[in-house]
């Protein structure tokens, strides 16, 4: 301590200790870190007895909290906490099923289910299945890409046993050859016991090189149709780009309102396929008939379109789809979801369709372009954004009862029955 005296005015200076400051700020924060801790404490033990209390007391609160945090209930199914994993089934198994999927994203779909099905009825184990690549579509996507490949492993553990590949000893690089067959079409399960389980013993590997509508949908064992419903319901989940950007776009519509999802099947391979050219013009039907020459396992070719209307066996046109709607009492207020890829003759085509029902809108519309990016040239995994808006839709109407159409209508009776 200093004392000075400075024309009869004394003046004080303390000189404290260096030390003293650091340590007055150390019990600051750490008198603030524990009135922090004492206060986040009381405040959790008011709510949880609030809601003992009264359940509805924080509703509006944590409702609010929820919608942020949750999608909508429709949704929820699929984005539970993944369960505990299932005991393995442990069996001897006959060999190795290899599988080559063909055709649209949901009919490699239903073939995939099909083939866990054989591979447990003949006690085999599958090898991660193959997708088309070579047919009108020429999409590159591997299994991987579209579907979440360790979750359906590991939820059909139980059941059947999957591999990613095939062990080396079958590996084409050291010589082996698998056995390639198809499958006689729509077989029950004695066919496979009869005459496909034989072929394991004796090459070991056989290689299914075609998939579609292998299995009979009817006449079979009720355990195997419940296998089917568990692959097709719970086993095929899409990867988490596709589901994050599905989503979305189902927020995107379900915020403007009830929406309908109209699957318009209208493009041109189903048109070449069919052979249906109602309201083609001349070089458009000249077109679809050169295309349907082009692929060989399109086996019809010749093929009159008249006849095949009159059967009831061609998609509905966009204008007969507009004139379903009027008549099932939508208006143009209501909002539609087209959920399909690019329809024939484009705009001209969809002119009545839209002068009808001006609130129509596509993936294309919804979402900026750089987050389509990664799915362009992909059109199973845009086909899969579309299966997800239609699962989420209000109101679902197909235009062609092929294999969307029959897969998601089975799907939403799972979801919501």
């Amino acid at each position: 301590m200093e004392v000075r005296s400075e024309n009869s005015i004394q003046v004080r200076s303390d000189k404290f200790p260096s030390t003293v400051i650091p340590r007055t700020r150390l019990q600051v924060w750490f008198f603030r870190v524990c009135s922090s801790i004492l206060l986040w404490t009381c405040l959790v033990h008011i709510v949880a007895v609030a809601e003992l209390w009264h359940p509805r007391l924080l509703t509006g609160f944590t409702s609010r909290i929820s919608w942020i945090t949750r999608p909508p209930l429709r949704l929820q199914h699929s984005l539970h906490s993944p369960p505990p994993l299932v005991p393995s089934r442990y069996y001897r198994s006959n060999g190795f099923l290899k599988v080559s999927c063909n055709g649209g994203l949901n009919q490699m779909r239903a073939a995939i289910c099909d083939m866990v099905t054989v591979a447990r009825l003949l006690n085999l184990t599958l090898v991660v299945p193959e997708l088309d690549k070579k047919s009108f579509w020429a999409d590159p996507s591997d299994f991987e890409d579209i579907f979440d490949v360790r979750h359906f492993i590991d939820s059909l553990r139980d059941e059947v046993r999957i591999v990613r590949r095939l062990p080396k000893r079958f590996s084409s690089k050291y010589g082996f050859e698998a056995f390639q067959m198809p499958p006689v079409s729509w077989s029950n399960e004695k066919y496979y016991l009869e005459q496909i389980l034989p072929l394991f013993s004796k090459h070991k590997v056989v290689h299914f090189n075609r998939t579609d509508t292998r299995l009979a949908n009817n006449g079979i064992p009720l355990a195997l149709q419940k296998l089917r419903c568990r692959v097709n319901f719970q086993g095929l989940k899409f990867t988490p780009q596709i589901e994050t950007l599905g989503h979305k776009l189902v927020r995107i519509l379900q915020e403007k309102g009830p929406f309908v999802a109209l699957h318009l099947r209208y493009e041109m391979d189903m048109l070449a396929f069919s052979g249906c050219t109602h309201g083609c013009t001349v070089e458009e039907a000249e077109e679809l008939k050169r295309l349907r020459y082009a692929y060989p396992w399109w086996r019809e070719k010749e093929i009159v379109s008249e006849e095949r209307r009159q059967q009831g066996l061609c998609p509905l046109t966009p204008e007969e789809a507009t004139l379903v709607l009027q008549a099932l009492g939508f208006t143009k207020e209501t909002q539609i979801y087209i959920a399909s890829g690019e329809i024939y003759g484009s705009e001209r085509r969809l002119a009545p369709l839209r002068a009808a029902f001006p609130r129509i809108v596509k993936k294309e519309t919804l979402l900026d372009p750089a987050e389509l990016q990664q799915f362009q040239n992909h059109s199973s995994q845009m086909a899969a954004l579309d299966f997800m808006v239609t699962l989420a839709s209000n109101t679902f109407i197909p235009t062609y009862d092929g294999n969307m159409a029959k897969v998601v209508e089975g799907h939403r009776r799972y979801i919501y029955c």
